[in-house]
């Protein structure tokens, strides 16, 4: 981890696009400003960690949302066999 000591009004670089300066600091608190690119999202790390657990939730099927597929893929293989044996 690389550690600065930056002013208010000081600022840092990441890469070429990516500012980051020190606002204000108010006795335990620290405001920062932050410049960058629309296509990079910046988010507080909290809010961060909570989208990346609820994409994770969101991708992990549960044991309802499988057993719902199951019998929609049961009744269409039904419905196949079936038009087969009518076609047959």
């Amino acid at each position: 981890m690389l550690v600065l000591s930056r002013n208010p009004e000081e600022a840092i670089m990441i890469g070429d696009e990516v500012e980051i300066t020190v606002l204000e600091v108010r006795g335990d608190k620290v405001r920062l400003g932050i410049r960058a690119p629309a296509e990079i999202p910046v988010h507080r790390k909290e809010v961060y960690q909570a989208m990346k657990e609820a994409n994770v939730e969101a991708a992990s099927p549960n044991d309802g949302a499988l057993q719902q597929a199951m019998l929609i893929l049961r009744g269409r293989r039904k419905r196949e066999e079936k038009a087969r044996v009518k076609e047959g």
